[in-house]
């Protein structure tokens, strides 16, 4: 078990603990981020940040000139299911697509990190669903107190997103076959956290984390 994160710096002052969450899909890690953030914290996360990017000016008239005036829905916003089912399972157009969203994205992490920290913001958690198979966000994964995996299995995460997204049955498995195998960001972990059941469940299992990290 790790230790306790040091809640002060070496001259007295509060510190910014920061936490990571990683899972598979569907495994709740979103609602793990608001859990372990609290009313006082703030979550980073990268596909909210991946959305502005999308929206922003330059964005859109990057992707009309690279995939078509097509890629704008009727009322001028990206059509994000388009572009997805365009560019998925062709790496070229995929990696071009990341090419342009994924600096920004990082640019504005490091940005609102700084920024949260500056203001002595007590928990700060990253929501990075790539944050261990990139090798750009290695010295991001530097700054991380405590990496929570959010531990589901894949038939509960099977089910959740038929539920929740409509997906079909084999989808989750598809999606994770092409990123990194979920044993080795459990193995990397500091915390495992069992999420597959209720919300009450795993809300007093968060507080239990968060005591064991002196928070």
């Amino acid at each position: 078990m790790p230790a306790a994160a040091n809640s002060t710096d070496p001259g007295g002052l509060a510190r910014s603990v920061v936490f990571a969450v990683l899972g598979g899909v569907a495994s709740g890690k979103s609602t793990v981020a608001r859990l372990l953030a609290g009313n006082q914290g703030v979550i980073l996360s990268a596909d909210a940040y991946a959305h502005e990017v999308l929206e922003a000016g330059d964005t859109r008239a990057w992707l009309v000139e690279r995939f078509g005036p097509q890629v704008l829905g009727a009322d001028g916003r990206v059509d994000r299911p388009w572009l997805a089912k365009l560019v998925f399972g062709q790496p070229e157009l995929r990696k071009a697509l990341e090419d342009w969203i994924h600096p920004r994205v990082r640019a504005r992490i490091w940005s609102d990190l700084a920024g949260a920290r500056a203001q002595a913001v007590p928990r700060i958690v990253l929501d990075v669903p790539l944050l261990m198979e990139s090798d750009a966000l290695q010295d991001l994964r530097q700054q991380i107190d405590h990496l929570v995996f959010v531990d589901v299995p894949l038939e509960e995460r099977e089910r959740r997103a038929g539920a929740q997204r409509g997906w079909e049955p084999g989808e989750v498995a598809r999606r994770e076959a092409a990123q990194m195998p979920l044993l080795e960001k459990r193995k990397a972990a500091s915390w495992v956290l069992d999420a597959s059941g209720t919300l009450e469940q795993l809300t007093l299992r968060v507080q239990d984390l968060l005591q064991a990290c002196g928070l």
